[in-house]
């Protein structure tokens, strides 16, 4: 299937110097005006574009939204505090980031008439009852963050139904790739390849039968540009691949692929670690033709090659 494409649009990307929104900034600024609006707390100016224009701004602050949105004609949501651990620890931080943040945007969007596609989260799903998990399942978040999600989701569905405004809400599952920062918040594939490279052992937390949903970041881009010239609105979707992968699995993958002497070793496993996730990509599949392109197993090889 062709890529999906974006051309001669005023774009906005909210928290575009971070992973996700840097990496859609990139595929877009060759053929729209892109502007992004980030306060580079955690993503950095040099992630940006060149000829992107970068607006150090709040997203938070209503006169930062406003002036930065000004003519877009699409606003692609990535601002956020993305840790689930760090909204355990500060609730109100995360409300603040990830609530008031989307009310701002959904606000000046509502003022300007842009079209909103706006990043959720497969996290407010909790403890699924089975996998794959369909749009349709409960949701029943378990941290202060999928909570938030769940709010920006309801939101967007909200705006729409109320004010007209299209909206579109993706829920990611794990998502991975270049240019993610490696940090204490990472995600399991940067901490397994960052200690594989380093010949440390990987630790598998439990029995490493756990099973997650991994999707490369240009496969989220992808979703994202679908949702953006889609006719759809006032829609949630899932984005990831429809397969999963036991952690075992994964860290042999990456051992295996970065030509590592690492061990893997378990410990105790976490609380509250939810045991099996995968996304049914039906939905996406039927309404925008949405497919992931890049298996697991190609995007381990590119990572190692490209960041070892």
């Amino acid at each position: 299937m062709a890529d999906p494409e974006l051309v001669d649009t005023d774009v906005l990307i909210t928290g575009g110097a971070g992973f996700i929104g840097a990496r859609l900034a990139h595929q877009l600024v060759d053929d729209n005006d892109v502007t992004v609006l980030d306060d580079c707390s955690s993503g950095t100016p040099r992630a940006v574009p060149d000829d992107a224009t970068l607006v150090r701004g709040d997203v938070r602050d209503e006169a930062d939204v406003v002036d930065a949105m000004d003519s877009a004609d699409i606003v692609f949501h990535e601002a956020a505090l993305v840790s689930i651990s760090q909204s355990v620890e500060d609730p109100r931080a995360s409300h603040d980031r990830n609530v008031r943040g989307t009310l701002e945007v959904l606000e000046a969007a509502r003022r300007c008439d842009a079209r909103v596609v706006l990043a959720s989260s497969a996290a407010i799903y909790g403890h699924p009852d089975a996998v794959p998990i369909p749009e349709t399942h409960p949701a029943d978040p378990t941290s202060p963050y999928g909570l938030d999600k769940l709010a920006l989701d309801e939101y967007a569905r909200l705006y729409h139904e109320l004010y007209g405004l299209e909206t579109v809400a993706l829920r990611y599952f794990n998502v991975y790739g270049p240019g993610q920062p490696v940090n204490d918040y990472s995600g399991v594939i940067n901490i397994f390849l960052e200690r594989a490279r380093n010949d440390d052992p990987l630790t598998v937390f439990g029995d490493g039968e756990q099973t997650r949903d991994f999707v490369h970041v240009d496969d989220i881009v992808r979703a994202n540009v679908l949702a953006a010239t889609g006719d759809v609105a006032g829609e949630a979707y899932n984005v990831g691949t429809g397969r999963r992968v036991t952690i075992n699995e994964l860290a042999d993958m990456i051992v295996r692929h970065s030509e590592s002497d690492a061990a893997v070793v378990h410990d105790e496993p976490r609380e509250g670690d939810i045991r099996h996730s995968c996304a049914d990509i039906s939905k996406i599949s039927e309404h925008l033709g949405y497919e992931p392109t890049i298996s697991l197993e190609d995007g381990i090889r590119e990572l190692v090659a490209t960041e070892g």
